[in-house]
C-alpha cells in the first residue's frame, strides 16, 4: 500500500466531522475565554500607549484556532493541506514587550485545548493564569529609578550637593559626569524614600547649582 492507497481507503470516510452544535459550543467559549484574555491583557498593560487592536487580535487569534484545530481533527487531507497553508505564512510585526508573546501563547494555547474538546482544562486553566498575571505584574517588587541631572560650579557645590541627595534619598549613585571649565554636569541615579519630589526645588537653592533636573525612568519611556 503506497501513500495514494491510504486516501483511497474508507479511512477518511470513518472520520467523523464536526456536528454544528460542537462548533457553536467551542466558538461561543473561544470567544468568552478571549474576552477574558483581553481583559486581563488590559488590566495587565503598563506601556504608554494602549492598543486596542492588539487586544482584539488576542480575540480573534483564540477563536482562529479553535476553528483550524477543528479541521484538522475532522479530516486529515484538510490537515496535511492547511499545515502545507500555514507553513508560508510570515509574520512581520516586532514584539516589543515579553509579556505580549505571554498572551499569544495563551490565545493560542486556549483555542487548541477547546478545540480538543477539553474545555474543564480551557476554562479553569485560564483563570489560573490571569489571576497570577493580575497578582505578579502589578505587583511593584522594588522602586522606580530616577535620574537628577545636576548642573553647578565646582567640586564643592558637586560634593555639597550629593551630601544633600543622600539625606534625601535611598540611594544616589553617580552614573555619568562632564566637566567644563568652570562648570560641572552631574547625572545621579536616586531612589526615593517616597513620592515627594520637593527635594529638588530645595537642590537647586543650593549656592552654586544652577539647575536640577529630575528625570523618571521606567523601561518604558523617559519623562
Amino acid at each position: 500500500m503506497n501513500f495514494s492507497d491510504v486516501f483511497k481507503s474508507s479511512f477518511v470516510d470513518k472520520v467523523t466531522s464536526i456536528s454544528l452544535l460542537d462548533m457553536l459550543v467551542a466558538l461561543l467559549l473561544s470567544f468568552c475565554i478571549g474576552l477574558f484574555i483581553c481583559y486581563i491583557y488590559k488590566l495587565t498593560y503598563n506601556g504608554v500607549l494602549f492598543s486596542s487592536s492588539f487586544a482584539v487580535t488576542l480575540m480573534a487569534l483564540t477563536m482562529i484556532t479553535t476553528i483550524v484545530i477543528l479541521a484538522v481533527t475532522s479530516n486529515v487531507v484538510l490537515s496535511l493541506g492547511m499545515v502545507g497553508a500555514l507553513s508560508i505564512v510570515r509574520f512581520r510585526t516586532a514584539i516589543k514587550e515579553p509579556l505580549d508573546i505571554a498572551f499569544l501563547f495563551w490565545s493560542i494555547a486556549v483555542g487548541i485545548i477547546l478545540a480538543a474538546g477539553l474545555i474543564p482544562l480551557a476554562v479553569i486553566g485560564s483563570i489560573v493564569i490571569g489571576s497570577v498575571l493580575l497578582i505578579f505584574v502589578n505587583k511593584k517588587i522594588y522602586t522606580n529609578p530616577y535620574i537628577v541631572v545636576l548642573q553647578c560650579d565646582g567640586y564643592h557645590v558637586e560634593a555639597k550637593a550629593k551630601e544633600y541627595l543622600n539625606t534625601k534619598t535611598l540611594k544616589c549613585v553617580v552614573k555619568s559626569k562632564t566637566v567644563r571649565k568652570g562648570a560641572i554636569e552631574v547625572n545621579l541615579e536616586v531612589r526615593l524614600k517616597d513620592n515627594n519630589t520637593d527635594f529638588v526645588n530645595e537642590l537647586s537653592e543650593i549656592e552654586g547649582v544652577h539647575s536640577a533636573v529630575l528625570v523618571s525612568y521606567n523601561g518604558d519611556y523617559m519623562g
